[in-house]
């Protein structure tokens, strides 16, 4: 049986073990059917992890290093980790053309390597140290995932299913779903509630990254390391963070603009096409939920630029500026809106459209990874062109952590730890 089945069953297990075990009148037979399910989960997951580690020697059998043939020519003797990434790129397309000349360290790498090669495809593993070159790049440089919650994946998973709260409204009976507490009087009845809970799943999608490299290239070690080493975490990044913010969430992040819990704020009456005003960002402002104000950023486009500059709040028969230093245009903008910093990414949308400014509490986006950077080569996708073919994959996926916005206990408006602006058109 496909491992994938075993860990759909899996799954299948543990969700109905936890819908007896949450049941508030559970019978012992309920109980004890409870129990019998999670030791039939613990003997799946027993067999999952013995299948993958069968596959992990497989893997590792294929990998080992063939005794050269009779040729005359020698394996070099070297050992250890490849000093630079280019180095090691071109030692996979030197295996890849003369495998009896491949250099020992490919194969040295399977004892340390974070990720798998493929064989079949001329496929070696990316030492552990230029994969976590890599994936700290894709982060370190990003205005946006830097900023979600990283949630690990178990090595038997390919996903996560944890339980929330089911919360829509924070006035009384609804608050976490059903929890209420009440006042009482000495001797008096207390009156039972509960929460509600939810469950947030979430399993893992795939970026990945195809690229050729010439044989003039690959003849320049140092500018072929230095040049991948730099662009696949820059457009690793890029399809991330735009996931984030416009993902549709079919094989891909669900973005800030199409998630449930967003909310969009509406723009003002009369309001010209194309434009941003005072009144826009403080009713975006009073419809974050209050606990994520100290964690909230401005998204912009640059585009929107020019209106922040240009903005106003009016006074009398004059008005003052709402961005601009004090200082004018000789100094720097304060970057601030609110307290909250002004963060400029191109995965917003152009003036005077949805998206354009978003008000995230990026903390409240999840995003959920497993095994860093993959990376394989092969020379045969592009023999006729004479090209090595390097790919890389990185399995992650996100969501925003709320289900819906949030009612306040007041009334009124929705409020939510996204808050995007309508068109104005």
């Amino acid at each position: 049986m496909d491992v994938r089945d075993l860990r759909r069953q899996y799954h299948a297990l543990v969700d109905e073990a936890e819908a007896l075990a949450n049941k508030a009148d559970a019978t012992a037979d309920e109980i004890t059917r409870c129990d019998q399910i999670l030791a039939q989960a613990d003997a799946l997951k027993a067999r999952i992890g013995a299948i993958e580690r069968v596959g992990d020697h497989k893997a590792e059998q294929r990998q080992a290093p063939k005794p050269p043939l009779e040729t005359g020519r020698e394996i070099r003797s070297k050992s250890g980790p490849f000093p630079e990434f280019g180095e090691f790129l071109h030692a996979v397309r030197v295996a890849a053309v003369e495998p009896r000349s491949a250099d020992p360290r490919l194969y040295e790498s399977r004892a340390t390597g974070a990720s798998e090669g493929v064989p079949s495809d001329g496929g070696f593993l990316v030492q552990t140290d230029f994969v976590d070159q890599i994936l700290e790049r894709v982060y370190s440089g990003g205005a946006i995932a830097s900023r979600c919650r990283p949630l690990p994946v178990s090595a038997v998973s390919n996903g996560i299913a944890i339980p929330k709260i089911d919360e829509s409204s924070r006035a009384d009976g609804s608050r976490w779903g059903g929890l209420r507490g009440y006042w009482t009087g000495e001797g008096g009845t207390i009156t039972a509630s509960r929460p509600k809970y939810g469950k947030f799943r979430l399993d893992l999608d795939k970026i990945s990254v195809l690229s050729y490299c010439t044989d003039e290239m690959l003849a320049d070690v140092p500018f072929l390391g230095g040049m991948l080493a730099r662009l696949v975490p820059q457009e690793i990044r890029f399809k991330l963070e735009n996931g984030i913010v416009n993902g549709s969430g079919a094989g891909m992040p669900l973005g800030i603009l199409v998630a449930d819990c967003t909310v969009s704020q509406a723009k003002e009456t009369g309001q010209a096409a194309a434009t941003l005003v005072a009144e826009n960002i403080i009713k975006m402002y009073s419809r974050m939920w209050a606990p994520s104000l100290a964690n909230a950023v401005w998204l912009v486009d640059q585009s929107v630029f020019p209106q922040l500059f240009t903005m106003s709040i009016s006074v009398g028969t004059g008005g003052i500026p709402v961005y601009m230093p004090a200082n004018g245009l000789a100094s720097a903008p304060y970057g601030l809106l609110f307290g909250r910093p002004v963060v400029p990414v191109e995965h917003c949308a152009a003036l005077g459209t949805v998206g354009d400014i978003l008000l995230v509490d990026l903390n409240e986006y999840l995003l959920i990874d497993k095994g860093g950077v993959q990376a394989a080569a092969s020379m045969h996708v592009q023999f006729v062109t004479d090209e090595m073919a390097y790919r890389w994959t990185y399995r992650v996926n996100g969501a925003p952590w709320w289900t819906s916005a949030l009612t306040p206990k007041s009334g009124g408006s929705t409020q939510s730890c996204f808050v995007s602006l309508a068109t104005r058109s």
